[in-house]
This record gives C-alpha cells, structure tokens and sequence, in this order.
C-alpha cells in the first residue's frame, strides 16, 4: 500500500442493528400474544429475543468487523475485541461461494494460519469480493 492511501475499513450497515432491535421487539410482541398463558412459550421468545438483542449490543458496540493498514489486518476477536494480523501471518484472501436453495452465498476468508477468519456480507456492508480485492489490492508486494 502506498503512503498516500488512506487506510480502510468495513463496518455493520447502520441499519442492521435497528432491524435485530425490531426483531427482538417483535419476539416478545408475538411471544406475549401466543403464549395463551403458557409461560415456557413466553420465556422461549424473551430468550431469543434476548440473543437477537445481544447480537444487536455486538453491532453497536464494535461495528467495524475488519480493518486493513500497512501494518496488516485488523479483525475482530471475540464479543467486541480486536486482533493485529500482520501481513507475513496472512496466508491467503479468498471469496467462498456456496449455492443453497437457488441463492448463492458469499464469505471473506482470511487464512492467518494457526487461525481462519469469516466474514460476510453483512459484517462488511459491502461484497466479499469488492473487500477481498481491496485488501489484494492493499497488500505490500502485491
């Protein structure tokens, strides 16, 4: 990368957060109105409510998912934690296609070597391809 480039990141959609807000609104909304007084029902949706609302906390609280400098690879590790890969650790930077059920899904892979790191689309805000190429792009020697 040369020293005039500005380094670069991908974040969680903005609004993608708010959806699992929703969602998890919605979970106890539907859990309140089937119940039908059954408290296990009740419980079950207020449990996934509350996964869908910690999986929001996550996007809120560490949005950018993956960060590239001259030093390396940022990504993130953990709940909310953040791993240097230097460039000599990355290995390879390749796009996984998987087809199910007509549609095609697509995963960043970042093979560091003791350590494989998976990003979607929605942990980007943009294609893994149009990342991948960046990073390609981005690396020394390239």
């Amino acid at each position: 990368m040369n020293e005039t480039s500005p380094d670069r990141q991908w974040r969680v959609p903005p609004g993608l957060p708010a959806a699992k807000v929703a969602g998890a609104v919605l979970l106890v909304a539907l859990g309140l109105l089937f119940s039908d007084g059954d408290p296990i029902r009740l419980a079950l949706a207020a449990l996934a409510a509350a996964a869908l609302a910690g999986w929001a906390v996550r996007d809120l609280v560490a949005p950018v998912r993956l960060a590239v400098d001259p030093a390396g690879l940022t990504v993130i590790r953990g709940f909310a934690g953040r791993r240097l890969l230097p460039w000599s650790t990355v290995e390879a930077i390749a796009v996984d296609r998987r087809p199910r059920l007509g549609l095609t899904s697509e995963t960043l892979e970042i093979d560091a070597g003791n350590s494989l790191h998976l990003f979607g689309r929605y942990d980007l805000g943009a294609t893994p391809e149009e990342v991948a190429a960046a990073l390609r792009a981005a690396r020394p020697n390239a």
